[in-house]
């Protein structure tokens, strides 16, 4: 079985040049894992879970450290809507600090779900996982087979 190595240049040995030498260092930049690590959670859009139920549509999405004040839902036109604004600070008294932090995060995600009652749209949030259950309407249009004459 065949396997890449990833190789990694230091910045003397990086090429400052055009043509392939632009396509080498983006190649070279590909297959660095630097990258993976500095990906954060905050950064990624949340997980969400749709489920078709006989009387429902059941949304479940991952909300990890996330309070309920930090989130917003909208059934407008079909669609719902599921907002997330979080902000974080480390505040510290002390007035020669070396290290201080600050976070804000901002997930949006949105889902077509026709034939909902939404005067019955039921939302929780428990151990960190945010359930919606939105109930299908009761009077929807029948399907019906036209005998052509």
């Amino acid at each position: 079985m065949l396997s890449i190595t990833p190789f990694v240049k230091n910045s003397m040995q990086r090429r400052n040049g055009e043509g392939f030498e632009d396509f080498y260092n983006m190649l070279d930049d590909f297959f660095n894992n630097s990258w993976i690590d500095n990906r954060s959670q905050m950064r990624s859009v949340f997980k969400m879970d749709v489920k078709e139920e006989e009387n429902a549509f059941v949304v479940e999405a991952e909300m990890p450290g996330i309070k309920k004040e930090e989130i917003k839902i909208d059934y407008i036109d079909n669609q719902l809507i599921i907002s997330v604004e979080s902000q974080q600070e480390q505040n510290n008294d002390q007035n020669n600090y070396i290290h201080r932090e600050r976070r804000y995060a901002s997930q949006k995600r949105s889902i077509q779900l026709r034939d909902v009652d939404s005067s019955q749209i039921d939302a929780r949030l428990e151990e960190g996982i945010l359930k919606i259950v939105l109930p299908k309407l009761e009077n929807k249009i029948a399907k019906t087979q036209i005998e052509i004459k």
